[in-house]
């Protein structure tokens, strides 16, 4: 801190470069902060996207091994489902690596389409037993980034991103 004497009197304060070296250093930090911020969004989006397409591979291949229809859906929370036998009714599955999965925050989860056609945000989307699946595709979105998760009609599934969130 400097003083200034001006007619005898000291005058206590900072001066206009003193004060303009704290704002630079302010905005140093806060842009540091922001990038890192948006890059761990960005590592977070993509971390979950594999975990999802993991447990989307899984399921398939599950379902063909037992015999029985999965499902899966995602509106805020991925869930997967087993469909009774009789197929009238869809039974949440709670093992660890197909149970509810709330995503962390930000973290969205939506489907985007099935066999072409748009869906709504409740679907179930079906894994048939038989292994022959119309291809489907889900998204991962924060309000930075977007990753798009694409099944194909053999149970394979291609991350798109993360992607900058333009919506």
């Amino acid at each position: 801190m400097g003083f200034v004497v001006i007619g005898g009197r000291r005058r206590h304060g900072f001066t206009l470069v003193e004060i303009l070296v704290v704002l630079v250093i302010i905005a140093l930090v806060g842009g540091l902060a922001l990038v890192t911020l948006e890059r761990d969004e960005r590592r977070l989006a993509a971390r979950e996207a594999k975990r999802f397409a993991g447990a989307l591979e899984f399921a398939a291949a599950r379902a063909q091994a037992r015999n029985e229809t999965l499902g899966v859906s995602a509106d805020r929370t991925i869930r997967f489902w087993r469909r009774e036998p009789s197929g009238e009714k869809w039974l949440p599955l709670d093992d660890d690596v197909l149970g509810a999965r709330v995503l962390p925050e930000p973290l969205l989860a939506t489907p985007l389409s099935y066999a072409g056609q748009r869906i709504a945000s409740n679907t179930i989307v079906p894994l048939r037993a038989s292994g022959r699946n119309e291809p489907f595709a889900f998204a991962l979105a924060s309000p930075a980034w977007l990753v798009v998760l694409a099944a194909d009609p053999l149970n394979r599934v291609s991350i798109d991103g993360p992607v900058p969130n333009n919506r």
